[in-house]
């Protein structure tokens, strides 16, 4: 291979993205990574490939919410644009809360209009949440329906784009070394998340499930073949030991107390893994004009929430989309010298990204 136009160094979810990307855009591009091809050492591989911006709206920045809305849009091309078809469903959120935890409920709606995202929330009684969602019986009275938020199967994702980047030659080192960006990056911190995947052939659900619980916010995720994802847990700490008794117990009583058919679900998986964050939750990007190396990281739990947009962000400042495309849309994705920065980029030869 000649000398590569961009160098990625890492290749989790968004660095093989960009990556992917870059390459179809006409980069030459190399990719390094410490794990397989598969991504199974990335925080992407212990996810659920949620793609739910409105819901993220409650809790996170607007800028999350704001670019998660945007990603929404470029997934569906991404997706036709893979070798191998990967699972997406784009049939939204429901929220659902427990009567004592009313007060969950109106804190979340609270949030959803001071953020203007509250015309995306549809409030449902009790027959019209046994419609949309017949596993769910007559057992919540309310709910908040969230149309259009969308999830895409983790794992089979990384693996299809391993398949394009071979497809479209870039040059791939798996298993070649690693390189931590907290080096680099010494804000950063791990956050430790827990899933658990469950086998229930016999339960189906049309929609993410969401459980609105001042301690155990827990989540249910549907895949094909009566697959599905629990998880819930954000742990301030870098520990990636395997998840407690505690930490189950916590994780499977709150889907049990929103989805009681759990209770025959065949436990195929307990997985943890180290998310990195910035102190204010926004992803960043950073120039290093003396090494010729951008930064991206940060991107905390919203990897498949923030990662077309970020790509693109990136793509747009290297130069290798079409110029119309906007630049610097979200604040937290402009580095303090833009213009310096896109002049230097644009003259370097090479550039690399590294992620964590």
């Amino acid at each position: 291979m000649t000398r590569p136009d961009i160098a990625v160094v890492g290749g989790g979810l968004l660095g093989r993205c960009l990556a992917w990307r870059a390459s179809r855009a006409g980069a030459r591009v190399v990719l390094y990574d410490a794990a397989g091809s598969e991504g199974e050492g990335s925080a992407a591989w212990v996810a659920a490939g949620m793609i739910a911006p409105t819901t993220e709206a409650m809790d996170a920045d607007t800028q999350i919410a704001s670019m998660g809305r945007h990603s929404l849009t470029l997934w569906p091309r991404w997706l036709a644009e893979l070798p191998v078809p990967v699972f997406y469903h784009e049939n939204g959120t429901l929220l659902l809360w427990h009567r004592e935890d009313a007060g969950e409920a109106v804190r979340a709606q609270r949030m959803l209009a001071s953020r203007h995202s509250q015309a995306c929330v549809k409030r449902l009684e009790s027959g019209r949440i046994d419609e949309l969602e017949p596993a769910l019986g007559t057992r919540f009275s309310e709910a908040l329906h969230i149309p259009g938020e969308a999830q895409v199967d983790n794992r089979a994702f990384l693996k299809a784009v391993a398949i394009a980047l071979e497809d479209s030659g870039v040059e791939c080192h798996w298993k070649t070394f690693g390189m931590g960006a907290k080096y680099n990056w010494p804000q950063l911190r791990g956050v430790r998340g827990e899933i658990v995947r469950l086998h229930a052939p016999e339960i189906e659900l049309h929609h993410m499930l969401r459980l609105l619980h001042p301690r155990y916010p827990v989540y249910i995720v549907p895949r094909a073949e009566g697959r599905l994802v629990v998880g819930a847990t954000s742990i301030e700490g870098e520990d990636r030991s395997p998840v407690s008794v505690r930490g189950a117990l916590e994780l499977l009583t709150s889907a049990y107390s929103m989805l009681p058919a759990l209770a025959e679900a065949r436990i195929l998986e307990f997985s943890t893994q180290v998310r990195p964050a910035l102190p204010n939750h926004l992803p960043a990007l950073h120039f290093d004009r003396e090494r010729n190396t951008l930064y991206i990281n940060g991107l905390y739990r919203h990897g498949f929430l923030l990662t077309p947009t970020i790509v693109e962000e990136v793509l747009a400042l290297l130069s290798f989309l079409e110029p119309s495309t906007p630049v610097g849309r979200w604040p937290c994705l402009r580095e303090k010298r833009t213009e310096t920065l896109s002049a230097d980029i644009q003259d370097s030869w090479e550039i690399q990204t590294c992620l964590s």
